[in-house]
């Protein structure tokens, strides 16, 4: 089905965004097995394995519209140098998700592309759940200091 040139460029977009997270997520959950945070690198792990099905259903869409997945390009990868820098850069990366997903979401509508839109409000949905899971972090570290949430990340 020939699909809407603009949305597949939104498509496009959101691909390089999912890609780029996923590069993010995989260094900063090798960063913190490294360190010795087992516990945060299995959910930042997991987070990089989420955005890769992110971008798998972003092709498969893109594709299906007819249109051609760009995979080449990256935007710019923010990696911490400490835990506490990888959670704020990987929320502000989450929070951008989330505007252009809802933005994403009424171009779709208005394009009269519901499967679109459809496919892009569950991806929306997992976004504001690593929101959440990255505010609590920040939250629990501002609680019980840096130190202390880092050995509760030990295994």
């Amino acid at each position: 089905m020939k699909g809407n040139d603009q949305l597949i460029s939104v498509l496009n977009s959101l691909l390089s965004d999912e890609l780029t997270a996923t590069n993010q997520y995989i260094v900063h959950s090798e960063l913190c097995a490294n360190w010795g945070y087992e516990k945060l690198h299995d959910v930042i792990e997991k987070r990089a394995i989420d955005e890769m099905k992110h971008a798998e259903k972003h092709i498969a869409r893109i594709l299906y519209l007819e249109g051609k997945p760009v995979v080449s390009e990256l935007k710019k990868i923010n990696i911490g140098d400490a835990v506490d820098k990888q959670i704020a850069n990987d929320l502000e990366a989450e929070v951008g998700a989330v505007k252009a997903y809802n933005a994403a979401i009424e171009q779709a509508n208005g394009a009269g592309d519901r499967g679109t839109g459809d496919m892009l409000k569950v991806i929306l949905l997992d976004e504001e759940a690593h929101i959440d899971w990255l505010e609590a972090q920040l939250d629990q570290i501002k609680q019980m200091g840096l130190a202390t949430y880092l050995s509760s990340q030990m295994e």
